[in-house]
C-alpha cells in the first residue's frame, strides 16, 4: 500500500469520479458533439481541459517540478478545502497550524466540521519549537504551515519544517503564498525527499493576478490523483487559463516589479519608523508590513477619511494595535507617509 493511501478517507479511496467529456478525447481539433454544448463559436462555447495541461506545463518549465507534481484549484483556498475533505475525518482527525496565521486554514476546518489546535506565535511573532512539537500528534492529519507568514510576514525557520516532515508521516503543507518577496529558498525544491510535502503557490501576489483566482499546489503524484477525483470537473475557466499563461509569458517584467516591490519596503519601513505615531514594525519577507501604532485607531480612520486603506489587524492574537500595509506603488506610499506625518 502507498503510504499516503492510508492518509486518505475510506470514502474518498472508494469513489468513482465523475468523468467529464473532455477527459476521453483530450484532442483540440475535430467535431465536438459529446459536452452538449452551443456548437457556434461563441468564443467560451467549450468546456476548459479539466486538468489545464498546458498551463500546468508552462508552471513546471517555471518553478522546476514535473507536471504530474501540480494540482491547480480555484485559488489556494479550493487546494486547502480539498485536501481537508479528501484526508480529515469528521470525530476523528485533526488540524494544526499556527495562531495568528492565514485565516482560512481556521475557516475550511470549521466548514468540513475538523477541530484545529492554534499553536500560539510569541510575542515576536517567532515560532515556540518546544510548543509546537508538544502538541503536535498522529491525530493531526494536516499541519499547515504559512511561510512568509501572515499577517506579520516572518518566515518560519527551515529546520523546524524539516524536523515536522521528518517526525509525522502525516500531511506538511507549506503555504508559501509570498515566497517570491522572501529571500528563502522554496520547498518546492525539496519535493522528491518527503512524499507527505504539500506546497501551496498563488497567481495573487507576486505575478499580479489576484482575480483569476488560480492556486498551486505542488505535491506527490499520489496526491494530485486524489484531488483530481474530488474537484468539480472544470474548476477553472478558459479565460483565467489564458490569463495564467499570458502571465507567465511575462515574467522578465514580473521579476523585475517584484523587485521594486521588495526595494520599496524598504523605504517604507524606514518612514515608517520616523513617525512618533510607530511603535513597531514586525520583520517581514512578505509584500506588507505589520505595524504596531500608539492610536491605530486614530490612524486607521484617517487614513480611511484619505481613501487609504489598510488592515486592522488589532482584535487577533499578538496583534494588538496594529495595521497591516500592503506594499503600494511609489506614488501610494509616499501619499501613505504624508497623510500619516499629518496625525498628531
Amino acid at each position: 500500500m502507498n503510504q499516503l493511501e492510508k492518509l486518505i478517507k475510506p470514502n474518498i479511496l472508494a469513489l468513482q469520479p465523475y468523468t467529464s467529456a473532455r477527459e476521453e478525447y483530450q484532442g483540440t481539433e475535430g467535431v465536438f458533439l459529446d459536452a452538449n454544448e452551443n456548437p457556434y463559436d461563441l468564443k467560451y462555447n467549450r468546456y476548459p481541459d479539466p486538468y489545464q495541461r498546458e498551463l500546468k506545463s508552462k508552471i513546471a518549465e517555471w518553478r522546476s517540478v514535473k507536471l504530474d507534481n501540480i494540482f491547480l484549484g480555484n485559488g489556494s483556498d479550493e487546494v486547502i478545502d480539498l485536501l481537508i475533505r479528501a484526508i480529515c475525518e469528521n470525530g476523528k482527525d485533526r488540524i494544526l497550524s499556527l495562531d495568528p496565521s492565514y485565516g482560512m486554514y481556521k475557516v475550511s476546518a470549521a466548514v468540513n466540521n475538523i477541530p484545529i489546535d492554534l499553536v500560539p506565535l510569541d510575542s515576536d511573532m517567532n515560532i515556540n519549537e518546544d510548543d509546537f512539537f508538544s502538541i503536535l500528534n498522529e491525530s493531526h492529519k494536516l499541519i499547515f504551515i504559512c511561510s512568509p507568514n501572515n499577517p506579520n510576514g516572518g518566515v518560519i525557520p527551515a529546520k523546524i519544517i524539516e524536523k515536522l516532515l521528518n517526525s509525522t508521516d502525516n500531511l506538511v503543507v507549506v503555504d508559501e503564498a509570498y515566497i517570491d518577496f522572501s529571500d528563502s529558498d522554496s520547498w518546492c525544491n525539496r519535493l522528491s525527499e518527503f512524499d507527505n510535502l504539500v506546497v501551496l503557490q498563488t497567481f495573487s501576489k507576486s505575478l499580479g493576478a489576484a482575480g483569476i483566482r488560480i492556486g498551486m499546489g505542488f505535491m506527490n503524484q499520489y496526491l494530485v490523483e486524489i484531488l483530481n477525483k474530488i474537484k468539480p470537473p472544470y474548476n477553472i475557466s478558459v479565460p483565467n487559463q489564458e490569463a495564467a499563461l499570458d502571465r507567465l509569458n511575462e515574467l522578465e517584467r514580473i521579476n523585475k516589479l517584484v523587485g521594486d516591490i521588495k526595494k520599496s519596503i524598504t523605504i517604507l519601513k524606514k518612514d515608517l519608523n520616523e513617525l512618533s505615531s510607530v511603535d513597531f514594525i514586525f520583520p517581514s519577507s512578505a509584500n506588507f508590513l505589520l505595524v504596531k501604532f500608539h492610536d491605530y485607531k486614530k490612524v486607521f480612520s484617517t487614513l480611511i477619511d484619505h481613501k487609504i486603506i489598510v488592515r486592522d489587524r488589532s482584535s487577533i492574537t499578538n496583534c494588538e494595535g496594529c495595521l497591516r500595509i500592503s506594499i503600494g506603488t511609489e506614488t501610494e506610499n509616499l501619499k501613505l507617509i504624508e497623510v500619516l506625518k499629518s496625525i498628531k
